[in-house]
């Protein structure tokens, strides 16, 4: 495996994609790069921020920069669970279409599911 993480080499395969206009392919890539900003999300309920809520709108805090909390990061390993789930996800959807008999859908989905297996190394 090469020094690159695996959100360099989403980026690098997105970017090959949209080149090529291969829209599957950069749906497939977009989707996961999302998956890992979701992964990095924090909930605001538990990230500290202050008790005291704003006068005029309920369930918000007031000043500016109040509401904001510095997101999560993912290490490596992390970031490849996030990008396995995915690729898994994409094949028990896979499952559940051919057992509907849309065989054509499955195989697209066999096919996402792929391409972020062979990102994964």
């Amino acid at each position: 495996m090469d020094d690159e993480g695996v959100r360099a080499r989403l980026r690098a395969a997105l970017k090959t994609a949209m080149k090529e206009r291969d829209r599957a392919a950069t749906a497939t890539l977009r989707s996961a790069l999302a998956a890992l900003d979701n992964a990095e999300a924090v909930d605001p309920a538990g990230a500290g921020l202050a008790e005291v809520e704003h006068e005029r709108i309920a369930g918000t805090v007031g000043g500016l920069g109040a509401g904001e909390v510095p997101r999560a990061t993912l290490d490596e390993e992390g970031a490849r669970a996030v990008v396995r789930a995915e690729a898994d996800e994409r094949r028990a959807a896979a499952d559940d279409y051919d057992r509907v008999g849309e065989a054509e859908r499955a195989q697209a989905l066999r096919a996402e599911a792929a391409l972020l297996d062979e990102l994964l190394g």
